[in-house]
C-alpha cells in the first residue's frame, strides 16, 4: 500500500509536472495542492523551504511520521516511496 502523499506545485512549474506525470504513470495515488491558489499552503511552503516558494514539495505519511522531499529527482521520490513502505 503506497503512503499517502500530498505534492504541492504551482502552475508554470516543469518539476510539479515532471512529478505529477512520474507519480500517475506508477499509479501512486496523492493529492496535489496548487499554491497559486491557495494562500495557506503557499504560506507552508514558505515555512518547510526556509523563505523558498520552492515546487513541488512533497509530503509523505500522515500523522507524527512524515517526510518532506522538495524539488526531489524521479530517482529520489521513488526511493523515498519505497522505503516508506
Amino acid at each position: 500500500m503506497s503512503p499517502a502523499l500530498t505534492m504541492y506545485g504551482a502552475i508554470d512549474c516543469d518539476d510539479t509536472e515532471r512529478t505529477r506525470a512520474f507519480l500517475q504513470e506508477r499509479h501512486i495515488p496523492f493529492r496535489e495542492i496548487n499554491i497559486d491558489h491557495d494562500p495557506e499552503a503557499e504560506r507552508f511552503v514558505l515555512f518547510i523551504n526556509g523563505g523558498f516558494r520552492s515546487t513541488p514539495t512533497l509530503v509523505i505519511g500522515e500523522g507524527k511520521r512524515k517526510l518532506i522531499l522538495t524539488e526531489p529527482t524521479n530517482q529520489e521520490l521513488e526511493e523515498a516511496i519505497r522505503q516508506w513502505d
